[in-house]
């Protein structure tokens, strides 16, 4: 792996696992060799007992995730097929993370966008410094977006502010993060290790079979019920990946100009 396609890092810190996103060249976005070690980097601090709360960050002070590498999609999302194989790398480190019995947390400055975003929803918290600079650019892009990870959004921020963040598509702040209620808490630039490193200390104290215990139980009680149409939704997302839109969406996107979509 070379270091243009970036690194997922972890190392352990007394009771605190740390989980870096490394590929400062692209504001750490999400290449496909960095998906491909996300789940690996999840359950070896899972299973190591030193470790009682993960906390994932960005490298640098710029960004968290500033998304997918779209400058791979030609390579990796040409495709139907290609696009499947690429969700399913994305899909088993979400789930990995959002399965992992030990408390997580998102310690989240500069930007995070996209599939950043996606990452910071299965982690039990979210904190963030007052550069958080946040949002879901699908909708520029034309991409599909699979519905677990909008209703995740959904549960966080509610339905009003999931439809503001994906229809507008546009960025927003930290502000905005604390009136949504997509972080838990905001403190002042320079103070976000010392303010993780605090509540790190607190989840470490508690008890891990009843954290992990009421993990379980919200998940259960979050969870999608008999009444959603899955395949419904997923046809409207089909479309959206198979149409010349996508296409449209990620050459602008290379090209750096404003896409033309045509709604087909």
């Amino acid at each position: 792996m070379t270091a243009s396609t970036g690194r997922v890092h972890t190392h352990v810190d007394g009771p605190i696992g740390w989980i870096t996103f490394d590929n400062p060249g692209r504001h750490n976005a999400m290449s496909v060799a960095m998906w491909e070690e996300f789940p690996e980097a999840v359950r070896t601090l899972e299973a190591n007992a030193q470790v009682r709360v993960i906390v994932l960050r960005g490298a640098g002070d710029q960004a968290f995730v500033s998304g997918a590498d779209i400058s791979q999609f030609d390579e990796v999302r040409d495709s139907l097929e290609a696009n499947q194989r690429y969700e399913a790398m994305g899909n088993a480190g979400m789930s990995r993370l959002a399965d992992c019995a030990k408390p997580t947390i998102a310690m989240l400055q500069g930007w995070c966008l996209g599939g950043g975003m996606a990452i910071t929803l299965n982690c039990d918290l979210r904190m963030a410094d007052e550069t958080l600079r946040y949002g879901i650019p699908a909708a520029r892009l034309g991409i599909g977006y699979r519905w677990p990870g909008i209703k995740k959004l959904v549960d966080t921020v509610g339905a009003p502010n999931a439809r503001e963040i994906f229809l507008t598509a546009r960025r927003f702040n930290a502000q905005d993060a604390m009136r949504m209620g997509f972080v838990n808490r905001v403190v002042a630039r320079g103070e976000l290790e010392s303010a993780v490193r605090a509540e790190c200390a607190l989840l470490a104290a508690n008890a891990p079979l009843t954290m992990a215990s009421v993990k379980i139980a919200i998940d259960e009680i979050t969870r999608a019920g008999a009444q959603i149409d899955a395949a419904r939704i997923e046809a409207a997302t089909q479309r959206a990946y198979e149409s010349a839109d996508f296409i449209e969406g990620r050459q602008a996107f290379m090209q750096k100009r404003q896409p033309v979509f045509s709604g087909r």
